[in-house]
């Protein structure tokens, strides 16, 4: 299927189920790519009509990247536009206070570690064999010449829990954590993005141990491509994380980079080469497991009326984390309709989300179709091998 016929496939489902924020996230996501422009008009309504505000805000800082890296497409009806000329570095006088402070950032240390992750057993399994092993054992793998450090690359379907696993492999090996959204790299101001890429760097490794976890690292890694002097811009990002992961201007020792992304296959060939994020793990959607402790972290302190989460659970195979979280959302709002109009407390009932379940379409389908191409026509260095097994388990073509 060609990219703009599943385009038209996605809009006429979202037309169908306007108030679907978790579809039109995932609209405004493939759009991106295609049309900045109708990318910023789709996050528009998404906010009006709700949408969690910190996926607005790296939307929006996504929407400003692809117009950096690609411009906007011009109408056929009307000549390109001239590249724009570069824009000079200015003093801190010029900035009117608006520059960020590219030298502070928060370093938490999370209470949580990947035994806090309900299921998930597979990614658990993967994650300490092919990361966590020889971080946990220090002696061993110095005997081997292996430095503490590393970097992992996360990828699947949007709202399936990456950055709770982020946080769970630091509690696990007692470090600080760093979370690096676009919105916080993204400038208008030239050198500024590098910059702050190296202030994150520079205080990881003064804190270390300590795990760098960038979000929706396509918009941020993504292919350096020739063009004007957006593409330049992005070009020159990805050079200075080149730059950093590399350790050139200093030891990574004790620092842990990890990232995470819905379109793997986006990322610049260059950071995925050995040495620099050469390992991957898979997230997929919360199995049986994961899904019922979802769902009862969500109902936790809300009027219920025995609530079979095993039911529910087994409904929802193929909901991510976001999906589950929406139709608790439609099931509490529906009883607090009820609650008002019959002046008392109406719970939430097992049938109740049942019917909220019934009428919400699983986000990550949009997902699969959207990586079947690539697993079929696109190169493949190994990083899809789990998401292959994943699909003949599944059944998927």
């Amino acid at each position: 299927m060609a990219d703009d016929d599943f385009l038209e496939v996605i809009e006429t489902e979202v037309s169908r189920d306007p108030q679907n924020l978790a579809l039109r996230e995932d609209f405004i996501s493939l759009l991106l790519q295609a049309d900045p422009d109708r990318a910023a008009s789709e996050l528009d309504v998404f906010e009006a009509q709700g949408g969690d505000a910190a996926r607005v805000r790296v939307l929006r800082a996504r929407v400003m990247a692809g117009r950096i890296r690609g411009g906007a497409t011009a109408a056929p009806s009307e000549p390109a536009a001239p590249a724009p000329a570069p824009i000079p570095s200015p003093s801190a006088s010029d900035r009117d206070g608006e520059a960020p402070d590219l030298d502070e950032w928060d370093a938490e240390r999370p209470v949580v570690t990947l035994a806090d992750v309900a299921g998930l057993a597979d990614v658990k399994q993967h994650l300490d064999s092919t990361f966590l092993a020889p971080l946990r054992n220090p002696e061993l793998a110095a005997a081997f010449g292996q430095t503490p450090g590393g970097s992992l690359l996360m990828y699947g379907p949007p709202g399936c829990g990456k950055t709770f696993i982020a946080r769970a492999i630091a509690g696990d090996l007692g470090a600080s954590f760093i979370h690096v959204t676009l919105a916080d790299l993204i400038s208008k101001w030239i050198g500024d993005s590098e910059k702050a890429i190296q202030s994150v760097f520079r205080n990881a490794r003064a804190a270390a141990p300590c795990v760098i976890f960038f979000d929706e690292f396509d918009a941020l890694g993504g292919r350096r491509t020739s063009g004007g002097g957006g593409s330049q811009s992005m070009r020159m990002i990805v050079t200075q994380l080149l730059e950093e992961l590399d350790g050139v201007s200093s030891m990574n020792e004790g620092v842990y980079f990890l990232a995470a992304t819905n379109r793997p296959w986006d990322i610049d060939p260059a950071l995925r080469r050995p040495g620099r994020i050469d390992k991957t793990v898979l997230v997929l959607p919360p199995d049986t497991v994961a899904r019922a402790a979802i769902l009862q972290g969500h109902l936790e302190g809300r009027p219920t009326d025995g609530v079979d989460l095993a039911r529910v659970a087994a409904v929802t195979e193929g909901f991510s984390g976001a999906d589950i979280a929406s139709a608790v959302k439609v099931a509490l709002q529906q009883a607090l309709t009820a609650s008002m109009q019959t002046g008392s407390v109406v719970p939430v009932t097992t049938e109740a989300l049942l019917r909220a379940a019934a009428d919400l379409t699983p986000s990550t389908t949009a997902w699969f179709d959207q990586v079947a191409p690539v697993l079929e026509y696109g190169v493949d260095d190994g990083t899809f091998d789990q998401l292959r097994t994943y699909r003949v388990k599944r059944g998927l073509r």
